[in-house]
């Protein structure tokens, strides 16, 4: 399966949990600062939109930060219901723009984190295909937004649930999902890593 493919599959899944969640699970706090589960759903889709010159005006205006473009595309989107992002995300099942950068690798990554930021305050755990979380691993740590080889930095990260490491160092070990959300600064997880090297990531996230 093509990595494009997959950032498909990605999207269905997550289709597949908004379709079913209540007002109330909308409006709950999401693994990112400051975001609801809404706003976590609306920025995955706030690029899809944009052609090139949109695209180059969003990030002109957010002087060309990150954290400040993608507030910039939440601003835009907040004015989107629940039902309204539904339909949005079902229309963009396979990524367009910016996200459909790196073959997909993008919105494959930034999809399958967003997700997990969704489901575990919801309580909603799920198996994520290998295939998909080793792209993502990649991904994020050698993307130009997250970075996380930084963060990662000196120790060597080990995959309890398949067959996977990276770097040299004092071993941290967790599942891959839990180490991708480690390499994507998520402290929620630190609880979730062992061995030497745990400690020195989990001072790293957050």
């Amino acid at each position: 399966m093509s990595v494009m493919a997959q950032a498909r599959a990605e999207r269905e899944d997550l289709l597949d949990l908004v379709e079913r969640l209540t007002p109330e699970q909308w409006r709950t706090p999401s693994l990112c600062a400051g975001w609801t589960v809404q706003d976590v759903v609306a920025h995955v889709l706030s690029y899809d939109e944009l052609g090139p010159r949109q695209l180059a005006a969003r990030f002109t205006r957010g002087l060309f930060l990150v954290d400040r473009t993608n507030a910039l595309g939440l601003c835009e989107y907040a004015v989107r219901t629940p039902a309204e992002l539904v339909e949005l995300l079902r229309a963009h099942l396979t990524p367009t723009g910016l996200t459909a950068g790196l073959g997909g690798a993008i919105a494959l990554t930034d999809g399958l984190i967003h997700q997990q930021d969704i489901r575990r305050p919801l309580g909603e755990p799920r198996t994520i295909p290998a295939e998909r979380l080793v792209p993502a691993l990649r991904t994020a740590l050698f993307g130009p937004v997250l970075r996380g080889v930084v963060r990662v930095r000196d120790v060597r990260l080990v995959a309890t649930d398949l067959d996977w490491a990276f770097g040299r160092g004092p071993e941290v070990h967790g599942t891959a999902e839990a180490l991708l959300m480690a390499v994507a600064g998520r402290r929620a997880v630190a609880d979730e890593l062992s061995g030497p090297g745990r400690a020195r990531v989990a001072q790293r996230l957050g």
